[in-house]
């Protein structure tokens, strides 16, 4: 499998970088924002849950602390590595098929809003193939206005601070260029990656396409989707 970067996607900082720009360590220092107990208030408790870009586990190691059994699938193995608790499969998204169906399917880092058309489908084709009948997708989508306003900063807890530096269209197709720095006391990222924003209807129509639909939005900012199989 290649890990050769992709286009319009960079990382620097040390360590390894993955091909859509993350940096290995950089993600291992990143903490958990809520986003277990997004999850945890959604579904069953104790289901089976197949985590899609699970990384280093930052909320992989969460789930399984509560109870869920999880699949963490990731296509660099630098982060798989890092994964405790959980079976790990090695695979890009759009091209799984474990030939499994889980009570709960977690698509999270919005990556829903990749800027590739093509990857995005893959990957929701991936949700509806994996999730059972019954079961459920979690999925973290793009809020509104997050390219506005630029630069801004985020400070962690610990001092460290990221900065979304830019976020340029690049064609016509309402895809951006965004790049993100990260600032440790020791060491300093960056990460480039391509999104293209959605609002709810398009990003709804792209759920109905792979055979979902909303069961119900999950937090106020409408960032969190319960969905379920059409």
């Amino acid at each position: 499998m290649s890990l050769e970067m992709r286009t319009g996607y960079e990382g620097t900082g040390p360590g390894a970088i993955t091909p859509d720009g993350c940096a290995v360590e950089l993600y291992s220092r990143l903490p958990v924002e809520g986003e277990p107990e997004i999850v945890a208030g959604a579904v069953p408790a104790g289901a089976t849950l197949l985590e899609l870009g699970s990384g280093v586990g930052r909320v992989t190691h969460p789930l399984v602390e509560r109870g869920f059994t999880v699949t963490a699938v990731d296509e660099s193995p630098e982060m798989l590595e890092r994964v405790r608790g959980a079976r790990t499969v090695r695979s890009t998204i759009e091209g799984l098929d474990l030939g499994e169906r889980f009570d709960v399917v977690m698509l999270g880092s919005i990556l829903v809003n990749t800027g590739d058309a093509a990857v995005r489908r893959g990957m929701l084709d991936t949700c509806r193939r994996h999730v059972a009948d019954d079961g459920c997708v979690v999925i973290q989508r793009e809020g509104d206005g997050v390219h506005e306003n630029l630069p801004r900063e985020h400070v962690l807890p610990g001092g460290a601070v990221i900065r979304k530096l830019s976020s340029v269209p690049v064609g016509d197709d309402g895809v951006r260029s965004v790049t993100v720095e990260y600032v440790f006391p020791d060491a300093v990222w960056t990460q480039t990656y391509r999104i293209r924003p959605m609002g709810i209807p398009e990003f709804e129509q792209a759920l109905v396409e792979a055979g979902l639909k909303v069961d119900r939005y999950l937090t106020e900012n409408r960032g969190w989707v319960r969905a379920v199989p059409a």
